[in-house]
């Protein structure tokens, strides 16, 4: 019923910049909140942004925080990862997810605490040294 599409990944250089967008489908973006994730190989899972439905408020991972912003275009019903000055650490796979089935979100400038239950099937991103 709820589909996310990621799209925006590629080859990048140290210092770059990339745009993310993931469109969702099935849901309207006023309703759910939406995180984008990353995972390199051999590294956990991290949590690196969160928009949710009103307002919207947003959350940014210390990690990247001071490079990466998430914003959201609700006539395309897509979110965006703008992501600047890239680094080599940055090099993984980047998922968006979100609440479709209705679960809580809190999303402030330093939590995001949601029950993702929907996620897309992810874009690479790669940072040449």
């Amino acid at each position: 019923q709820v589909q996310l599409v990621e799209s925006g990944g590629g080859l990048v250089q140290p210092g770059g910049s990339l745009r993310l967008s993931c469109v969702a489908f099935g849901v309207t973006l006023d309703h759910v909140t939406i995180g984008w994730f990353r995972q390199a190989p051999g590294k956990e899972r991290e949590r690196v942004a969160c928009i949710s439905g009103s307002l919207p408020a947003t959350y940014t991972a210390d990690s990247v925080k001071e490079r990466f912003t998430v914003s959201r275009d609700n006539a395309k019903n897509t979110v965006f990862l703008q992501m600047n000055n890239l680094k080599p650490d940055d090099t993984a796979a980047y998922y968006c997810a979100t609440n479709a089935g209705g679960g809580g979100s809190i999303v402030a400038k330093n939590v995001c605490i949601v029950d993702f239950d929907t996620w897309g099937r992810g874009t690479q991103v790669a940072v040449s040294s």
